[in-house]
């Protein structure tokens, strides 16, 4: 194990509002709980770049697109920690890194910011509601609604900005974003998890660090979250099965309760056709400690049960024909 130098602690972070603004809230933890001056380092990522370019990011293989600059200045030494939302991490290991803590979770839900006041069951049908996530859409078609939706783009300015301006009757956005900037009273609803589940990882923040060094240990025993990291576990163990098995949109929650006999871990989650016309929907519970293995059958049984037939590309209508 080698040992970190004794000078400022360096974050990796995104240079847009949200993303130096939850790097700036593990800051303000490390320096409560280690006592380190503690510093903030913009990267420019090829996810940011992309999006200012107005290419369309949906889909699985945009899987990291934010989180590969930041994990090769980790590797490079030009930062010490980097600071992600958890959902925008690949499931998969990196080599030479490690997920050293899991900060307390913000509320995972996804919100509606609409004009007027509205909820999403008050706008008329046809109404144009702006999301760039195939999981939001696929749950919204489901509803019933009679919406229409349509891609979105940009930062949360933005997005609310085409509300504001009367191009979009609302957005969908992740509630976690809104809270942690102070804009949480511009949401006009809190979608219910029963109706739309959030993506795998929504509301979490992931801190990695280099493997082996000292830096990741004491980040650990200062800012982990024991509950958060058992739920968020849980979750991608649910989205690393599914996307072995299909390419449907996926939602999962998972969250540790007290149970009769000590802590018990409840997961939820969903894949969907595209069009939201199909789904298959299980819920599991089992040992916050075996929270992979939770997540992992849960998966196991939604593939067995026909999740295996979802695409994003042709929806197999004869699905629990």
């Amino acid at each position: 194990m080698t040992t970190t130098s004794s000078g400022p602690v360096r974050i990796g972070t995104r240079a847009s509002a949200l993303a130096t603004t939850q790097s700036g809230l593990v800051a303000d933890l490390l320096r409560e709980r280690l006592g380190r001056e503690v510093e903030l380092v913009e990267i420019a990522t090829d996810g940011d770049r992309t999006q200012a370019a107005g290419t369309p990011l949906a889909g699985s293989s945009t899987t990291g697109v934010f989180v590969s600059a930041l994990r090769d200045a980790l590797l490079d030494g030009r930062v010490d920690v980097a600071v992600h939302s958890l959902k925008d991490l690949p499931t998969y290991p990196a080599e030479g890194i490690e997920l050293a803590a899991v900060p307390t979770r913000e509320d995972p839900r996804d919100v509606v910011v609409a004009r007027d006041g509205l909820t999403l069951g008050e706008l008329s049908v046809g109404s144009r509601v702006g999301t760039g996530s195939p999981r939001r859409v696929a749950q919204l078609h489901a509803l019933g609604l009679g919406l229409d939706l349509v891609g979105v783009r940009g930062n949360v300015d933005t997005r609310i900005g085409k509300v504001r301006s009367g191009e979009y009757d609302a957005v969908v956005l992740a509630r976690a974003g809104l809270a942690r900037l102070g804009r949480l009273d511009e949401a006009t609803e809190v979608l219910d998890p029963l109706q739309v589940l959030p993506a795998p990882g929504q509301g979490a923040l992931a801190v990695e660090c280099r493997s082996g060094e000292d830096l990741a240990t004491l980040v650990a025993a200062a800012i982990d979250d024991p509950a958060a990291r058992a739920a968020v576990s849980a979750e991608r163990a649910v989205l690393a099965t599914l996307e072995g098995g299909c390419s449907a949109p996926i939602g999962a929650l998972a969250e540790v309760v007290e149970g009769e006999d000590g802590e018990e871990l409840w997961v939820r989650a969903v894949a969907l056709s595209p069009d939201g016309g199909l789904a298959v929907r299980m819920s599991a519970s089992g040992s916050p400690a075996d929270a992979v293995g939770v997540g992992t059958r849960l998966a196991a049984e939604m593939l067995a049960d026909g999740a295996a037939g979802l695409t994003m590309e042709t929806p197999d209508k004869r699905l629990n024909a």
